[in-house]
């Protein structure tokens, strides 16, 4: 049906940036929503940015400033571009894409990528 494969994660000094990707295939008709999120082992996930069809990015008051998160609609496509990284966004962060399918274009169904690893350290 609907794949999500993320990439970019990765080992990184603070202070140092990485740039997330998402990628979405299968069957997608039209995507409503594309967002990043993040989670710590012991924590609940949480909402990093998200980007709604037609609407402005949103972004988490604790990477506002730092994080940009953008979409290629052509490619299908979420990425997540991370400056002056702190130890504290250490986390498996995930993609989550709100899609619909050519064989029910007006129903929107939820989809997670399987995880990207940062981890912000000396």
């Amino acid at each position: 049906q609907v794949q999500l494969v993320e990439s970019g994660g990765g080992l990184v000094q603070p202070g140092g940036s990485l740039r997330l990707s998402c990628a979405a295939s299968g069957s997608i008709f039209a995507i409503n929503y594309m967002g990043w999120y993040r989670q710590t082992p012991g924590k609940e996930r949480e909402l990093v940015a998200q980007i709604i069809s037609g609407g402005s990015p949103d972004y988490a008051d604790f990477v506002k400033g730092r994080f940009t998160i953008a979409r290629d609609n052509g490619k299908k496509m979420v990425f997540l571009q991370m400056n002056d990284l702190k130890p504290e966004d250490t986390a498996v962060y995930y993609c989550n894409v709100q899609v619909s399918t050519y064989r029910s274009r007006w129903s929107y169904l939820d989809y997670w990528g399987q995880g990207t690893q940062v981890t912000v350290s000396l």
